[in-house]
């Protein structure tokens, strides 16, 4: 469960980094967005070091799925844009997946 917060608190921080860009280059933002940029990115790389699994890889396809979860709750809560039920299907099923990534090698081992 442990791996879970480590790749929301990721995922929140590299949503924040990236929006940050967007709101200097696509929203006309002062170049200074760049530095909490840059910082929010730099987290988000350690917070995803945090994460228990052996090989990266699996670890950053596992993350995906939970990065898509915090992307869509980032969609609502700080743009206000009500997600579409195919987005929470989405979500779903993204869950799933990353769920059966992170889980595998132990059902392999088994």
């Amino acid at each position: 469960m442990l791996n879970y917060l480590w790749f929301f608190l990721a995922a929140l921080f590299e949503i924040a980094g990236c929006y940050a860009f967007w709101m200097w280059l696509r929203q006309g933002k002062s170049a200074l967005w760049v530095i909490p940029a840059l910082i929010s990115l730099t987290l988000f790389a350690v917070l995803l070091t945090r994460v228990e699994a052996t090989y990266a890889g699996r670890a950053y396809a596992a993350y995906g799925g939970i990065y898509v979860v915090t992307s869509i709750a980032w969609l609502g809560i700080v743009e206000r844009v009500r997600p579409l039920g195919s987005d929470w299907l989405g979500v779903g099923l993204c869950v799933i997946g990353a769920t059966v990534i992170l889980l595998g090698p132990r059902w392999s081992a088994s």
